[in-house]
């Protein structure tokens, strides 16, 4: 048992020994494996290893820092440790993309091996190589529309881009009621539909997306 022990002990200062700090207090990533650090005091390094599922970030050796992939450039330092995954997480620790394709609109946040489905905000779809919510254009997967909601007169936001008066995509564009003039629909990021109502006297110009005078309105 005595020898096991002493042989990790031995093993743990060879490694530490193969690292020279560049300067003697701070903390230096391995040269081959980006979750795997050094702290450095009085020139002596110390190895040191993030969470699983985390990764070093070297842009400022005065502070201590793991954070997911996606914020790290750890170029050839390709190396990992072993995964330590559970349910839903691959790795213990990150940002994943939903097990269901068809929920592009969510995703999944690991923290010590507990997942927690997220949604991105509305008309966003989770894009895995940024660990972050985008727009679908600029997504590298293929994503089905995400599940609209529908209002309880069955107003459902119509998909594709609506280009306003001066030729630029409305982010919340807005549409007619099909039998109320003084009524219009809202959609939220394109996606979220809600009610609107115009001040009284005041009818919904479909043209210029917004309401106006009746008598401003063609074929009133």
């Amino acid at each position: 048992m005595w020898r096991f022990v002493v042989g990790l002990l031995v093993a743990g200062a060879l490694t530490d020994a193969q690292f020279r700090c560049p300067e003697p207090k701070g903390y230096y990533p391995d040269p081959e494996q980006c979750d795997l650090y050094y702290a450095c005091v009085d020139g002596q390094p110390e190895e040191r290893l993030c969470k699983d599922g985390l990764v070093f970030r070297d842009d400022n050796p005065k502070k201590e820092l793991c954070d997911v992939p996606a914020n790290v450039q750890c170029g050839d330092r390709t190396a990992l440790q072993e995964p330590h995954p559970s349910k839903d997480c691959p790795r213990a620790n990150g940002y994943f993309k939903h097990e269901d394709p068809l929920f592009c609109d969510k995703f999944v946040n690991c923290i010590d091996g507990i997942p927690q489905v997220m949604p991105c905000p509305p008309g966003l779809v989770y894009e895995e190589k940024m660990s972050s919510c985008v727009w679908a254009v600029d997504a590298t997967r293929l994503c089905q529309d995400a599940k609209r909601e529908t209002l309880d007169d069955g107003f459902i936001c119509p998909a594709g881009d609506v280009i306003g008066p001066q030729g630029r995509i409305l982010p919340h564009p807005t549409y007619p009621h099909p039998d109320d003039c003084a009524k219009f629909y809202i959609c939220r990021n394109g996606m979220v539909p809600q009610k609107g109502q115009c001040e009284e006297g005041l009818v919904y110009n479909e043209d210029i997306f917004r309401c106006t005078e009746p008598e401003s309105v063609q074929g009133w």
